[in-house]
């Protein structure tokens, strides 16, 4: 038993999970290792090729990543305060909650369902265009290009920053509302001295965190860029892969999309960003605000706005995707198969994320108990951020690098499963860690000096101790793991063939071929497999275990 200065955990009883958590961080370090490994050694073949590709259309793709980023995040935060504003003044109004709940339907929606929506919506043929089109006086082109991007980049970030905004605000101590209230504080004197100043210390988080979601944009870009100069550095490479074979230029394009990427999450991290993009809300607090006429119109009117634009591109998908001929697409083989793959890939890669996931939760706290000395070690320190710097090798990159490397061992397209459940699982891997590692912390510092004591460890401490523990946040990782994992269309795109196709890949297809029916009835399909998922994450995430 454990005496004043040892350490709560006998190193025996904490070998196990440190060994498994170091496994953990190898396979990572093999994935990342061996796209790098791949990119380098063709590198070093072909490094006057690679060199030669620094030219004007690389600078001209990364300035466009840059900028479609910048105006999308302006585009998305700056309507995001007055929205979180407005919802923040009142906290208790009919139908407030289903707002809240719409608002986060954007997070587990594919991308590429979204921008069928989009389409559906804004498109050539869609809805608005019989008014675009009497507006302007000549047939509505569509909305391909930069403004398309820009559409798709704000229906995900908009609600994203507003519930991020307005977690932040319903934070302020309720003395301050009071105050304020006694001493009579119109609209702007409120806004001044108490909403400001915890809007200000949110914003440079939500800000760079929507700066890189939208400079790692890669499915919105493909879908709706419309052409070479709508196009970011992650389709550049897809592009240099798939289309031109030109691994020379793909070698370039991923040094800079690399650099660029790992900048804005060293940023990020000195702004404090939550990278994993949760927006989980407190309970609305009870408070008393006297707000004049004009205000309430206002705000009912910035609330109206905001949910009629994040449920339209919805409600278009919907509305497209049931007029669709979904008997016949039920039954057809492709579409089939598709879904089986989907649901066998996602699973998988779902598995091996929590598996991950809980070898590093259970290493870094063992490596914690154990530890003498009041700074971590190496080991300590990977275990615990290890996870979150896969962010920094976004999948397109790392799905580029095997591509290359596995083409002197044969057909790339055969090792597409493997690639597919690899490359979800450790993407989804910071996400899985938030949910897990909470519960696990816990139930260690109830259970562990009994655990030393009776020597209960292994398999016998996880089946009998840590399980009951994490079942529920179990079960809400791998539930949301298998829906990002559902809806990806990043290695799938470079691996994807005929032999192996998922619903997101056969949904780009029918898309290509401008089958838009089939297309519409997929997203649907897609759309609520994916949303299923994330209900079922959300429901097991409140229960408890």
């Amino acid at each position: 038993m454990a005496v004043r200065d040892e350490p709560v955990t006998a190193p025996r009883q904490g070998q196990g999970r440190v060994a498994a958590g170091a496994l953990a961080l190898a396979a990572i370090g093999l994935l990342i290792g061996g796209a790098f490994f791949g990119l380098g050694q063709e590198a070093l073949t072909a490094w006057r090729s690679a060199l030669a590709a620094f030219d004007p259309y690389l600078l001209r793709v990364a300035r466009f990543t840059l900028w479609q980023a910048a105006l999308s995040t302006l585009l998305s935060v700056a309507p995001a305060i007055l929205v979180a504003r407005a919802l923040a003044r009142h906290p208790r109004f009919f139908g407030r909650g289903l707002i809240l709940q719409l608002f986060a339907v954007p997070l587990a929606l594919p991308a590429i369902v979204a921008a069928l929506g989009v389409l559906a919506l804004y498109g050539r043929a869609g809805y608005f265009a019989p008014l675009f089109s009497a507006l302007s006086e000549e047939r509505w082109p569509g909305i391909y290009g930069l403004s398309g991007i820009l559409v798709a980049h704000v229906f995900f970030n908009l609600p994203l920053s507003a519930r991020l905004f307005l977690a932040a605000l319903e934070n302020v101590p309720a003395d301050q509302w009071r105050l304020s209230a006694q001493l009579g504080m119109g609209v702007f004197s409120s806004f001044r001295f108490i909403e400001w100043p915890v809007l200000r210390a949110a914003l440079p988080g939500v800000a760079g965190l929507v700066f890189m979601l939208c400079a790692t944009s890669f499915t919105i870009v493909l879908t709706l860029g419309g052409g070479p100069r709508a196009t970011t550095l992650e389709v550049a490479i897809y592009q240099a892969l798939r289309f031109d074979f030109d691994p020379a230029r793909a070698i370039s394009l991923t040094l800079v999309q690399v650099a660029l990427t790992g900048l804005i999450v060293l940023a990020l991290g000195r702004l404090g960003a939550v990278m994993t993009g949760d927006a989980s809300l407190p309970v609305a607090p009870r408070r008393t605000l006297f707000l004049g006429r004009g205000e309430r119109g206002v705000n009912a009117a910035v609330i109206v706005l905001a949910l009629v634009f994040v449920a339209g591109p919805m409600a278009a998908t919907v509305a497209a995707g049931l007029q669709a001929d979904l008997g016949r697409l039920a039954g057809e083989n492709a579409v089939l198969s598709a879904t089986l793959t989907s649901l066998v890939l996602s699973a998988l890669a779902a598995l091996l994320c929590l598996l991950l996931s809980v070898s590093l939760v259970m290493a870094r706290r063992a490596l914690e108990l154990a530890r003498a000395a009041p700074i971590p070690g190496l080991l300590e320190r990977m275990s615990d951020t290890g996870a979150t710097m896969v962010l920094i090798v976004p999948p397109i990159v790392i799905g580029a690098g095997w591509f290359i490397l596995l083409r002197h061992f044969g057909d790339v397209f055969a090792f597409a499963p493997v690639m597919v459940v690899t490359v979800n699982a450790v993407m989804a891997m910071p996400f899985a860690i938030r949910a897990v590692r909470p519960a696990y912390d816990a139930a260690s510092a109830r259970h562990e000096k009994l655990c030393a004591a009776l020597g209960i460890s292994g398999w016998n401490r996880l089946r009998l101790v840590d399980w009951p523990a994490l079942r529920k946040p179990a079960a809400m990782a791998f539930a949301f793991a298998m829906a990002l994992s559902l809806g990806d269309l990043g290695v799938i795109a470079l691996f994807g063939s005929d032999r192996v196709q998922t619903l997101p890949y056969l949904l780009l297809q029918r898309m290509a071929s401008y089958r838009t029916a089939d297309a519409a009835g997929i997203a649907l399909f897609l759309g609520l497999l994916c949303l299923g998922l994330m209900f079922a994450a959300t429901r097991w995430g409140k229960g408890r275990g």
